[in-house]
C-alpha cells in the first residue's frame, strides 16, 4: 500500500496502520451510506425490500440504486434543511475515498432516483421499523397486557405548486386568496413504544373519521383503540366491536345519563347508547342497516388534573365493561397517556421539520411523508434499545436528544478502526441516552403562545410577479411633506 497522502499528511500514520484492512474499512464506509444509518438499522428491514428487477426500471447497476437512494433520502430527512446537493457531496467523498469512478456533481440524478423509488416499499419499511421497536418494548400487566393503539390526526403544508394545489386544494380561500396546500394525516401509534404503525393521507376535504375507517383493517382482534373526542362516536365503537377491538376515548356527543343500566362504582356506570337517526356519511346504506340500534358502553368520569394541563376532568366512554379486569383508574390513566403521544407529532413537525414539506409533486410529497415517519420509528427504536438495556422509562427519554446524540456518535463510528471499538462506542451511546433523561417538571406550564415575533416583513399576498413592496416610512413621510408644501 502506498503511504503517500499529499492531501491529508496528518492521516499518513493512521492510514498506514490500517494496512490490508484499509480496503475493507473503505467498503464499510461506503456500505453504511452516510453516517452509519444502513450499518445500524438495516437488520430491522426485510432483505427482500430492495429487489433488483430483471428488466427495465431498476434492472441496471446504477450509482443510485434503490437501497442507496432509500438510505440517502432517509439521511436527508434526519438532517432537516439539508439539500440534495449535500447528499451528492457525501457520496462523492465516499466514492473518491474508495477510489471508484467519479459521479456527476449535480443532484439531478439523485432527484430522479428518488422519483424512481417504488411507493409500495415505503409502507412495508414503516411496518418493519414499527415491529422492531415493539419487540424491544417490555410487556406489562397494564389493561391485562393487551396492545393499545392510538389514533390521531394532524395536517402538514407543502410547496405552492400547481400539481400540489390540484391534489390538495384549499378548503376555503383566505382573505387574499393565497396560501399553501395542506395534507390531512391520520396516524396509528403504538402506545407502549411510540412507534408509528400505519398512516393514511388525503386533502382537507376528507374527514379524519373517513380515513380512520380505512385504517381499521390495520387493527387486530384483541387490540384496544385509543382516541380523542374526534373518534369517540357511536359508529366508530360499533365498527371496532365488529372487528373484536375495544375502544377508549372521550365521547363526541353527550351520552344520556338517564339510560344507566348499572352503577359499577363512583363515577362509573354502564349506559345504553342509542344510534342516531341520521345515516353516517362514511357508511353505505347496507352497512348502515347492519349497525345495531343500541349498544351498552361504560362511562368513566374522573379527574386528570396535573399542573400545566388544560383538561382537569374528563368523561371517557369505553367498551371494556368488566370493572375488575379493567379498573376505572387504569382506563383514565390510559387516556392520560394519550397526551404523551401528541408530542410524537410535535417531534415530527419541529425536530424533523415535517411541518412544511419540500417536495413539489404529490407523488414525492407522499414519499417524503413516509420517510419522515420511518425516520421517527428508527429514532424510537434507538430509544427502545437504550430503555431496554438500562431499564429506564422510555417516556422520560428525549427524542431530540436521541437524534442529536446519534448524529455525533455516528461520526466517531465511521472513524473507528476495529469492530471492538465500534461496539464500545455504541454501548457508550446507549448509556448516554439512558442517563440523559428529561427532568420531572411539576407545576410547569406550557401556554400555546409565542414570545418572539418571527419576522417584520409583510406577507406575500399576491403572485410574486405582481407583488409590490410597501413604501418605507421615510419615503411616505417625504412624499407627505412634498404634498403639504405644494398645497401652501
Amino acid at each position: 500500500m502506498d503511504n503517500h497522502t499529499p492531501f491529508f499528511p496528518v492521516w499518513r500514520a493512521r492510514l498506514a496502520a490500517c494496512g490490508s484492512r484499509l480496503a475493507d474499512t473503505v467498503k464499510t464506509l461506503q456500505a453504511c451510506t452516510l453516517a452509519q444509518l444502513e450499518n445500524r438499522f438495516h437488520s430491522c428491514l426485510p432483505p427482500s425490500l430492495f429487489p433488483k428487477a430483471a428488466a427495465k426500471q431498476n434492472s441496471r447497476d446504477r450509482t443510485y440504486t434503490q437501497q442507496r437512494t432509500f438510505w440517502s433520502f432517509l439521511w436527508q430527512v434526519l438532517n432537516p434543511k439539508s439539500s440534495g446537493r449535500e447528499v451528492v457531496r457525501q457520496l462523492q467523498a465516499l466514492i473518491t475515498l474508495q477510489g471508484g469512478r467519479a459521479i456527476c456533481p449535480d443532484d439531478g440524478a439523485y432527484c430522479r432516483a428518488r422519483l424512481r423509488l417504488p411507493a409500495g416499499l415505503l409502507p412495508r419499511a414503516l411496518a418493519a421499523t414499527a415491529q422492531a421497536a415493539q419487540r424491544l418494548t417490555a410487556n406489562s400487566d397494564f389493561l391485562q397486557g393487551r396492545p393499545v393503539k392510538l389514533c390521531d390526526g394532524s395536517s402538514v403544508t407543502m410547496p405552492d405548486t400547481p400539481a400540489n394545489q390540484a391534489a390538495y386544494p384549499k378548503v376555503q380561500a383566505t382573505h387574499d386568496g393565497n396560501g399553501f396546500p395542506m395534507m390531512r394525516l391520520v396516524v396509528l401509534f403504538c402506545l407502549a413504544s411510540g412507534a408509528i404503525l400505519s398512516l393514511l393521507s388525503a386533502n382537507l376535504h376528507t374527514s379524519e373519521m373517513r380515513l380512520f375507517h380505512q385504517l381499521m383493517d390495520q387493527l387486530s382482534p384483541g387490540d384496544i383503540a385509543l382516541g380523542d373526542r374526534g373518534f369517540g362516536n357511536y359508529i366508530v365503537v360499533c365498527l371496532l366491536r365488529a372487528l373484536g377491538v375495544d375502544f377508549i376515548g372521550r365521547s363526541a356527543r353527550r351520552v344520556d345519563g338517564r339510560r344507566r343500566v348499572r352503577r359499577l362504582g363512583r363515577n362509573d356506570w354502564l349506559v345504553r347508547w342509542r344510534r342516531s337517526g341520521t345515516p353516517s356519511a362514511i357508511l353505505d346504506p347496507r352497512q348502515w342497516a347492519g349497525v345495531p340500534l343500541e349498544l351498552t358502553v361504560r362511562i368513566v368520569r374522573g379527574s386528570l388534573w396535573q399542573p400545566g394541563f388544560r383538561v382537569r376532568q374528563v368523561t371517557v366512554v369505553t367498551t371494556l365493561l368488566d370493572p375488575e379486569l379493567y379498573p376505572a383508574e387504569q382506563i383514565l390513566r390510559a387516556y392520560a397517556r394519550r397526551w404523551r403521544l401528541e408530542m410524537c407529532l410535535d417531534d415530527l413537525k419541529t425536530t424533523l421539520g415535517m411541518e412544511m414539506l419540500r417536495c413539489k409533486s404529490p407523488a414525492m410529497v407522499q414519499k417524503e411523508v413516509y420517510l419522515h415517519f420511518i425516520a421517527h420509528n428508527l429514532v424510537r427504536l434507538l430509544m427502545a434499545q437504550a430503555a431496554d438495556i438500562h431499564q429506564v422509562p422510555i417516556e422520560r427519554m428525549s427524542f431530540k436528544g436521541t437524534l442529536d446524540a446519534f448524529r455525533q456518535f455516528s461520526h466517531a463510528l465511521c472513524q473507528a478502526r476495529s469492530k471492538r471499538k465500534r461496539v464500545e462506542l455504541w454501548a457508550e451511546l446507549l448509556r448516554t441516552l439512558a442517563a440523559d433523561l428529561v427532568p420531572e417538571r411539576p407545576g410547569r406550564r406550557e401556554p400555546r403562545a409565542v414570545k418572539r415575533q418571527k419576522n417584520k416583513y409583510p406577507r406575500l399576498d399576491k403572485a410574486r410577479d405582481k407583488f409590490r413592496d410597501h413604501p418605507k416610512r421615510c419615503v411616505r413621510q417625504r412624499k407627505a411633506r412634498l404634498r403639504n408644501a405644494s398645497l401652501k
